[in-house]
């Protein structure tokens, strides 16, 4: 979502490259196009004002170390000022209440519904709880029936009354059974409109009156803009909501919302919707996105997701194989198919320092398909022994897995040198080297 203004960022930066200190006058052209950069990325024009004149006034004057480049000072002082303007720190969903009960509201199409599902998800596999789903949406059929088509899908229970049309009813029995069968977070999902309207307002007022959730979250688009924040604005105001969560986070789009709802609202962003899976859901760190958008990376999430996906014993076997010299192929694709489970490689790509350039790069999905039909239309003893691969059996391994031979070629290179590499840096964790590796290996075409 934050290509293009990290891109217009980094461009702004370079403004003061050669520089030997931070002065009024040569720090005003960069802080002219972080200015346009923030807007062009839709971020309303009084915040980005705002946001630049603090970046000034802090940078003006600072002394510049040796060490230190004045464009360097520049991007700490934007950092801290991109997670101030986010919240500083990450805010936590409260689980005091027995059952804890978690009201969701925003506008029809905004991902409430199947952010309810990811929130259940999350609080069953993340935090051993167990989470009743509510479909309150009584206007929508669709709704409902998406509601437990995701719930069965996670085993999660859902709460459902088709004959009854008054949503507060609902909520309210729904509650009752969560008491009876020990569910300890109750997530409603309510109805929403294409707009705001006095009748939707309404009726989400009423349920949070009747219910008293602990927490009443905002979900929003964060594709719509400055249309997100207007109306994360009418719906505070009417329902003095605790927290915010970005939909869509991973989408192609300018990604304004995200940096201006913070400051429109004051109320924390909670969470961030990053894909479709019912496990993209990320909690919302303000410094670890801030340093995503400047191209730092986010080491500490990238570790999570590795965690998340990646067995420990695993790991210790495979680097015993690689110091053996006995990773072989098979290895490569069980480790290639676990790295997929992570989740979008350019989003994993934008995790690493330096590598938000490889949204360009041919790091993709249909890459690694072609690198797993090679390698599954090769024989157990090929795989085990890629130096047997003659020929003729790369011409079979092509033909079988719809590819040519020079793909065949270039995948057995790629892996013959990733393997010197990793016989080198075996005394390291195996894991991590490989995931390294794999992110500079040039897939595809």
């Amino acid at each position: 979502m934050f290509d293009s203004l990290s891109e217009k960022l980094e461009r702004a930066f370079k403004l003061l490259k050669r520089q030997g200190t931070i002065t009024e006058v040569n720090v005003a052209e960069t802080i002219k196009e972080i200015r346009r950069a923030l807007i062009d990325a839709d971020v309303n024009y009084k915040i980005a004002k705002e946001f630049t004149d603090a970046v000034k006034e802090k940078a003006i004057g600072m002394n510049v170390l040796t060490a230190v480049s004045p464009g360097q000072l520049l991007v700490k002082v934007t950092h801290d000022e991109l997670v101030k303007l986010m919240g500083s720190e990450e805010s936590s969903i409260q689980l005091t209440a027995n059952p804890t009960v978690i009201l969701m509201a925003g506008l029809q199409g905004s991902g409430k519904t199947t952010f309810s599902a990811k929130l259940a998800n999350y609080f069953k596999n993340k935090k051993g709880k167990k989470p009743l789903l509510v479909a309150c949406d009584v206007y929508r059929p669709a709704a409902i029936e998406q509601l437990k088509t995701l719930g069965a899908s996670l085993e999660v229970e859902v709460y459902a009354n088709e004959n009854e049309k008054n949503p507060v009813t609902i909520a309210k029995a729904a509650i009752d059974h969560a008491r009876k069968n020990e569910n300890t977070v109750v997530i409603i999902d309510t109805a929403g409109r294409l707009a705001v309207d006095e009748e939707m307002m309404k009726e989400i007022a009423a349920l949070k009156k009747a219910v008293q959730p602990q927490e009443i979250l905002f979900v929003v688009d964060s594709m719509t803009g400055q249309d997100a924040v207007n109306t994360a604005k009418a719906f505070n105001d009417r329902l003095d909501f605790d927290g915010v969560v970005l939909t869509k986070l991973d989408g192609d789009t300018r990604g304004g919302a995200a940096l201006s709802i913070r400051a429109v609202v004051n109320k924390p962003i909670k969470f961030a919707g990053t894909g479709e899976k019912p496990d993209a859901l990320d909690v919302f760190y303000p410094a670890r996105m801030a340093d995503r958008i400047l191209g730092m990376g986010d080491i500490v999430g990238l570790v999570e997701k590795a965690q998340e996906h990646f067995d420990l014993e695993e790991a210790r076997r495979l680097q015993k194989k690689i110091a053996k010299s006995q990773f072989d192929l098979n290895d490569f694709l069980q480790q290639l198919q676990q790295i997929k489970k992570m989740g979008n490689m350019k989003d994993i790509a934008s995790m690493l320092p330096g590598m938000g350039a490889l949204k360009d790069a041919e790091v993709d999905e249909k890459s690694f398909k072609h690198i797993e039909a090679i390698i599954q239309s090769m024989t157990g003893k090929e795989r085990a022994n890629p130096q047997i691969l003659n020929g003729s059996r790369r011409k079979r391994v092509a033909d079988g897995s719809g590819t040519n031979i020079q793909e065949v070629n270039r995948l057995l290179k790629q892996f013959e040198e990733m393997n010197k590499v990793m016989k080198l840096m075996s005394n390291k964790n195996a894991m991590s080297g490989l995931m390294s590796r794999m992110g500079k290996m040039p897939f595809g075409k």
